[in-house]
């Protein structure tokens, strides 16, 4: 798959949230991905923001690093940014409706 931001979303669904056991694409905590010119090397830098579920989450830091990693993994992909951003914050509603099955949600 060329890289792209639907390439990119895709690799980042292997971030599983451990307190939800939900990936954190369809928990809708990515808000942006931006994927830049490539450099000399040919490699794109990404960059991601996203949300937590709460401010305070305990696991926020485990993410931003497996964010990284995921994405980093592609062979397209140079340097990867992620930014925790909390405005807007995170609610239900960003959530696919894959989540809500797998919460039961309704």
């Amino acid at each position: 798959m060329p890289l792209s931001e639907d390439a990119v979303r895709e690799q980042l669904k292997k971030v599983i949230d451990p307190e939800l056991f939900v990936n954190i694409v369809d928990l809708g905590l990515i808000y942006v991905v931006d994927i830049g010119e490539p450099g000399e090397d040919g490699k794109h830098p990404v960059n991601i923001e996203m949300t937590m579920t709460s401010p305070m989450c305990p696991a926020g830091p485990q993410l931003v690093a497996e964010c990284k990693q995921f994405a980093g993994e592609m062979d397209e992909v140079g340097e990867v940014e992620v930014k925790v951003v909390m405005d807007p914050p995170w609610t239900p509603d960003r959530m696919t409706d894959d989540a809500r099955d797998q919460l039961g949600i309704f």
